[in-house]
């Protein structure tokens, strides 16, 4: 019988990693129809099905769970032999993998991202954004770019030195027709943009002052998730929306919004990388590591 080779053991995991072809094909840089030719090969090999596919959902079979429990470890084991050897290059080669939240994105791409392809160019960097705190060595990651305070404790962390802040803000039309706060519990009488976390739960507006912290559940006739939309609705004079300042500082300065309430949002821990432990990182990662730690020593 034909062995299964390493790129169906890939295949395999990525689909039940996504729940889905197309996203797992994408991942591993092939079209769905290849993939699931690959799949469907691999599982007539074995004898049995490895996934439950209809027109509109994949779902893992009882064989496919348990193939991806054992292969799973074996596949980590192999990676990390494979990172062992890669490591005695002199010349970073490969792709690092990285999740970040999409502000976060932003904040990295050019003092980071773009300066480490510049000095590696035989480096690729595949970068994911997305709002909830995924589990990167679940998920395929090398590493994951959060706010400081969000990730796990058993992750390596590397701080990149640049502290956060939130920003408070409204249009002027808003503040011309219903006033503006001036202390964070005047909130309770205003129309706010709402803000739901990715494990569900309404965000609270946090805020601090001479030692005095309130946390405001912040009334409003809309709920949102995407940091685009709520500055579509605070531009459209829904209400007073609460952002990581960086996602709205082109905003202030163009006085398309009016900051609120600033000395009550002072700085807090910033982000930072996370990454496993690993023996023998590539050389690839411990290079990005290396540049991230010279970029904040030298404020970011």
């Amino acid at each position: 019988m034909e062995r299964a080779g390493l790129n169906d053991l890939e295949a395999v995991m990525a689909i039940a990693r996504r729940g889905s072809f197309r996203a797992a094909a994408i991942d591993l840089g092939m079209s769905s129809t290849a993939l699931s030719h690959a799949i469907g090969k691999l599982e007539e090999r074995l004898g049995v099905r490895l996934f439950n596919r209809t027109t509109r959902s994949v779902s893992v079979t009882d064989a496919g769970r348990l193939f991806v429990e054992q292969v799973g470890p074996a596949l980590l084991n192999l990676h990390g032999a494979l990172d062992t050897v890669r490591s005695q290059r002199e010349t970073p080669s490969g792709t690092i993998r990285i999740n970040a939240a999409p502000f976060a994105a932003r904040e990295i791409i050019s003092p980071l991202v773009i300066e480490f392809l510049r000095r590696f160019p035989d480096m690729n960097v595949d970068l994911v954004t997305e709002g909830r705190l995924v589990d990167v060595v679940a998920d395929g990651f090398d590493l994951g770019v959060r706010v400081a305070d969000l990730v796990p404790s058993d992750m390596i962390t590397v701080s990149l030195g640049r502290a956060q802040r939130y920003a408070i803000v409204a249009s002027p039309d808003y503040l011309k027709r219903h006033g503006r706060p001036r202390v964070p519990p005047d909130l309770l009488n205003h129309r706010c943009i709402r803000v739901r976390l990715p494990d569900g739960a309404l965000f609270r507006w946090r805020f601090e002052r001479d030692g005095e912290a309130i946390q405001i559940d912040a009334p409003g006739p809309i709920v949102l998730d995407e940091v685009n939309l709520s500055r579509i609705a605070v531009a459209e004079n829904v209400g007073i929306g609460c952002f990581m300042e960086q996602s709205v500082l082109a905003d202030i300065e163009a006085k398309r919004f009016v900051r609120l309430l600033e000395d009550w949002t002072p700085p807090f821990p910033g982000l930072c990388l996370y990454y496993p432990g690993r023996r023998n990182p590539s050389a690839g990662l411990k290079a990005f590591l290396a540049l991230a730690r010279e970029l904040a020593n030298s404020k970011f």
